[in-house]
């Protein structure tokens, strides 16, 4: 959950006040904004609520109750009020730079990027309460609207690339890739070679952008492509091995994924390909080695648990692979992605 804070001039009074008090005393409302702030911080956003709605109907032009009420419905996932809470910000102070930022950020939450682009676009100077980088949700909300040119160079901005550069092409294909658009992603990452055919990366993500598509053949050329450039990064031998693995060749793909674990012994992707491709051999000794150390890397990994459950099962340990089945299907469950996440 993104956590806000309003920075106010006025100290907090540490003495308690009734809400009485609060109303009649401008100076005291004002530096209680600070308190409920931090009460938001804390997870009290419905008790901050209340006490912002007193001073709101007692005091309407109160400067920062609109603003912070905002931003605790914003901590509370409840995006259109968040929204009707800045416009009242705003409509209070044009100049009012969080409520600008925060109503653009909380427009994109709704779904409507293109209400939220000129918003952000006059929110450079991001305010540190924030806490999100107005270049990032820019570019997203730029994608959202099909103007990738416009999102490549907001994602340039933020990483700091001239926004014509080879190197910007091929943030902007990983980005666009993430979003799952594949076709603008693969032209992004073309026009990345182009500029420089030597661009260290930019053949694993074309491999990965014809993995997405399916296209195990053009994925296996691409990471071999990467392969012979950089024969030091791991990433194509990993990828490498998941699309020899899909390709059914599993002698390829385990060469491959071991050539991966020695130069990088520190990541579970090679190894939980491993399993898998031990699996697909009928290596259940092998494949609980590798799966086992991936386990111990990293607990709350389900692919592994259930990989690991199929191994001892291979392996006629039955108890053992009910264990890992269910511990699976619990960490899958938790991991499900919520409505409230960033999309």
């Amino acid at each position: 959950m993104l956590v806000l804070s309003v920075v106010v001039g006025v100290a907090f009074a540490r003495g308690q006040q009734s809400s009485s008090n609060m109303v009649d005393a401008p100076s005291s409302a004002v530096a209680n904004l600070t308190h409920l702030s931090q009460m938001i911080d804390r997870g009290h956003a419905d008790e901050a609520l209340q006490q912002l709605d007193r001073l709101k109907s007692h005091s309407s032009n109160l400067p920062g109750v609109d603003r912070l009420r905002g931003v605790a419905f914003y901590t509370q996932n409840r995006f259109a009020e968040a929204d009707a809470a800045f416009a009242s910000a705003l409509k209070l102070d044009t100049r009012d730079e969080q409520s600008t930022q925060m109503r653009g950020l909380t427009l994109f939450r709704l779904g409507r990027p293109e209400d939220a682009i000129p918003l952000l676009e006059a929110a450079h100077d991001w305010t540190p309460a924030t806490r999100t980088d107005p270049s990032y949700v820019l570019a997203l909300c730029y994608i959202d609207t099909r103007r990738y040119d416009d999102a490549r160079r907001a994602f340039a901005g933020q990483y700091g690339f001239p926004p014509e550069s080879a190197a910007a092409y091929l943030l902007a294909a990983r980005m666009f890739l993430r979003r799952e658009y594949v076709p603008v992603a693969k032209e992004s990452a073309i026009k990345a070679l182009a500029l420089d055919p030597k661009l260290p990366m930019a053949h694993v993500l074309l491999g990965e952008i014809a993995l997405a598509g399916e296209h195990i053949d053009d994925a296996i050329a691409e990471f071999e492509k990467e392969r012979a450039q950089n024969p030091l990064e791991a990433s194509s031998y990993d990828r490498l091995g998941d699309a020899y693995t899909r390709a059914g060749d599993y002698e390829r793909a385990q060469q491959a994924l071991q050539q991966a674990l020695l130069l990088e012994p520190n990541s579970t992707g090679p190894y939980i390909l491993l399993g898998k491709v031990l699996l697909k051999r009928q290596d259940g000794v092998n494949a609980t080695m590798y799966l086992e150390r991936a386990a111990k890397m990293d607990p709350n990994n389900s692919m592994t648990h259930s990989l690991l459950g199929q191994a001892y099962r291979l392996l006629g340990r039955t108890e053992d692979a009910s264990r890992q089945t269910e511990l699976a299907e619990r960490l899958q469950s938790a991991n499900q992605p919520k409505l409230q996440d960033i999309r």
